[in-house]
């Protein structure tokens, strides 16, 4: 098995801890990885297809506890490395892809703030803005002209936009504060970017533009960074939205149906060619899309859109449609998956791996008396296990492993979206 010979002790123990408090790591994914192959060359594939200039979106399902959340940071830092700029954010009830009263703002904040390229994992914008004038000065010393002429210029394509116009002011602003050496000018440019400003009274005063992102804007403000950010030189934006089961959970019909309207918008605009270098990736549990009452399903234009190929079998899978299912974890995969957290646990030295091969075998055949086959098909709190087993031989060297794993317990893994839901708030079955 190809592994590094070193690994970082950083990097080491970011991943175990991470996995000890049964959170998916935010680096090292790919000491971990197994398995998952042609899921993740149809998401490459579509990651070629945004640096080309096109769209792509993806729903990725899977049980609770299968691995969603891993596959998502995986692919967000494969596309970083691509050159693409990546948005990422957890839906909960204070944000939505729609709302009247702030919800989606919040959403798009949280975007923001979580921006990443493959020099900075996070946290990025500014630096996509200041790589944006930067070669716009560059440009202009090469055609000897002025670098607020490059600039207006190249956002000129951006006024064709919804909102194009004020984002390019927004820009341009940046600009002045950077030739100035305004700083203030600068923050509150990245501010409104940001999706920061509450009130359009406070934005005119600060940068001189009639509007400021809101709940109605959100989605055409991302079409107008994706754009940006390949003026910027990047290949495209990919947005990688987790936990959508959350508009499952919404109890008022209407509002959950905004929402879907939300997605639906999307997925017309991307199928369509309408979306010029931006790629979504939406996480969700098979109730969010399957569920003829409150799922995706449950919404008809979205239901005959999100349809799985008709001629698919166990054999047969078609990883080309929006809807990609990831595959459960065989033994196979889950016995390597425990030898790489060894070898991570070990800092990738073999001579100090705390348990052998036998060890491995022992602890899954201990899960499967104790929780069945839900230890390698949802492998969280298996992992766990594992991980806190390893430490307790790390810390007491002269306990032998069988006497450990005789006293670890594995818990099988709860859904908790399969809790009751509330009623719907405007379904009149409710009050007869």
């Amino acid at each position: 098995m190809n592994r590094p010979v070193r690994i970082k002790a950083r990097e080491r123990d970011a991943l175990i801890q991470s996995l000890r408090a049964g959170v998916v790591p935010r680096t090292g994914q790919h000491l971990i990885q197994v398995g998952r192959h042609q899921e993740l060359s149809a998401l490459l594939a579509d990651i070629a297809r945004i640096s080309d200039g096109g769209s792509a979106v993806r729903f990725v399902i899977g049980d609770y506890g299968s691995g969603k959340t891993f596959f998502l940071n995986l692919v967000r830092a494969v596309a970083a490395q691509k050159k693409l700029v990546t948005l990422h954010a957890d839906l909960n009830p204070g944000r939505r892809l729609a709302s009247s009263g702030g919800q989606a703002r919040g959403l798009y904040t949280e975007l923001m703030r979580n921006t990443g390229t493959q020099a900075r994992p996070d946290g990025a914008l500014a630096a996509v803005v200041e790589r944006f004038v930067t070669q716009a000065m560059d440009t202009a010393r090469d055609q000897g002209t002025s670098p607020s002429k490059v600039i207006r210029s190249r956002l000129e394509e951006l006024t064709e936009l919804v909102g194009g116009y004020d984002f390019a002011h927004v820009i341009d602003a940046y600009w002045r504060g950077h030739d100035t050496d305004d700083d203030a000018l600068q923050a509150h440019a990245v501010r409104w970017l940001r999706g920061e400003y509450s009130t359009k009274t406070e934005a005119r005063s600060d940068l001189g533009v009639r509007t400021i992102v809101d709940d109605s804007s959100f989605y055409d403000q991302l079409k107008l960074l994706a754009r940006f950010v390949r003026l910027a030189g990047y290949q495209g934006l990919l947005v990688c939205l987790d936990e959508m089961v959350n508009l499952y959970k919404i109890a008022h019909k209407g509002a959950r149906e905004a929402n879907y309207e939300q997605i639906l918008r999307i997925v017309n605009d991307v199928l369509q060619g309408n979306a010029e270098g931006l790629g979504f990736v939406f996480g969700g549990t098979p109730d969010f899309l399957a569920d003829s009452r409150r799922g995706l399903h449950s919404y008809g234009a979205l239901a005959s859109r999100l349809g799985e190929n008709r001629f698919a079998t166990d054999d047969l899978v078609d990883y080309s449609g929006p809807v990609l299912r990831l595959e459960q974890l065989s033994q196979e995969d889950f016995h390597v998956l425990l030898e790489n957290v060894r070898h991570v646990h070990a800092s990738g030295d073999p001579d100090k791996y705390l348990v052998p091969d036998e060890a491995i075998d022992a602890f899954m055949a201990h899960c499967r008396r104790q929780i069945g086959e839900a230890y390698f098909r949802t492998p969280r709190n298996t992992i766990k296990a594992f991980c806190d087993l390893l430490a307790l031989l790390e810390q007491n060297p002269g306990r032998g492993w069988q006497e450990v794993l005789g006293q670890t317990s594995v818990a099988v893994e709860t859904n908790p979206d399969l809790e009751p839901l509330d009623e719907d708030a405007d379904d009149d079955l409710v009050s007869f």
